[in-house]
């Protein structure tokens, strides 16, 4: 099975069970590692068993793949920003996205009615900010608590839209899998994922070390407060606040005319 996630510390966090043997599966693996971005293109081409995905991406994909109840990534009390090299406001702006299909740019364009992305990588976002290239940009990943140390402040926090529209989680990434992939497959698949969040919660310290590999630089402390903001109870197993969060994203996108709401098949063991 060809099973992708995203070059970020989260991601390699929840993944180490299942890739270093720690959890053993009736299946052969076989890494991707690649930005979010370049992950949703790749789904599109139908070209991954399994992928992390932007929730925003699966509105267009769900007839592909399916929702895993396991390895969401979600925000509780954070989540993208939008930095710029001084205060002001965002209306009209240049901004630098870190994708089409991210579920940042859905919550940017759901709160902000005009502006013009310019779309690149992720991590391409602070120093286009920093060199003046665009006025501001949308930051993902451990952007979001590292800004600051680039000499950026904070015009926009999409956490704080989204909690005062809606009073649930945010929701930002799935794990998704095939709808060809056979059920049982599917199921063990899950099963395995699930035992490997468990064990990266449980062996902290051993997970890190291999997060760190995707670490960009980051010290550890810094690597171990971003993992452990999205590796959580929301990743071992979507709660019913999780599922109503998803359901409002899409019902929001639907109103704005962004795309048909997709329907919300999400396997559970």
């Amino acid at each position: 099975m060809l099973v992708a996630h995203t070059p970020d510390a989260d991601d390699a966090f929840m993944f180490y069970g299942m890739l270093s043997g720690k959890v053993t599966a009736n299946f052969e693996i076989e890494p991707v590692v690649e930005d979010i971005e370049t992950l949703n293109i790749r789904a599109f081409k139908g070209e991954l068993d399994v992928t992390a995905l932007s929730a925003h991406a699966y509105a267009f994909l769900h007839d592909k793949y399916r929702i895993l109840s396991t390895g969401a990534s979600v925000g509780d009390g954070y989540g993208p920003v939008v930095v710029a090299r001084e205060d002001m406001g965002i209306e009209g702006k240049r901004i630098a996205v870190p994708g089409k299909y991210t579920t940042a740019n859905l919550l940017l364009k759901l709160a902000v009615d005009d502006f013009q992305p310019v779309e690149m990588r992720f991590d391409e976002v602070l120093p286009a900010v920093k060199r003046g290239e665009v006025d501001a940009g949308l930051v993902i990943h451990e952007g979001q608590i590292t800004y600051s140390q680039h000499g950026l402040v904070k015009i926009l926090d999409l956490w704080n839209w989204w909690y005062e529209k809606t009073r649930l989680p945010m929701p930002l990434g799935i794990n998704a899998i095939k709808r060809d992939v056979p059920e049982a497959t599917q199921r063990e698949f899950l099963s395995a994922m699930r035992e490997s969040v468990q064990y990266a919660l449980e062996h902290v310290e051993e997970a890190l070390e291999h997060a760190m590999k995707y670490s960009r630089g980051a010290d550890k402390e810094l690597v171990k407060k971003f993992a452990l903001m999205y590796v959580n109870k929301y990743t071992y197993e979507m709660p019913k606040e999780v599922v109503k969060a998803h359901d409002e994203l899409f019902r929001m996108g639907e109103r704005k005319g962004f795309f048909a709401r997709p329907p919300l098949d999400i396997l559970f063991l």
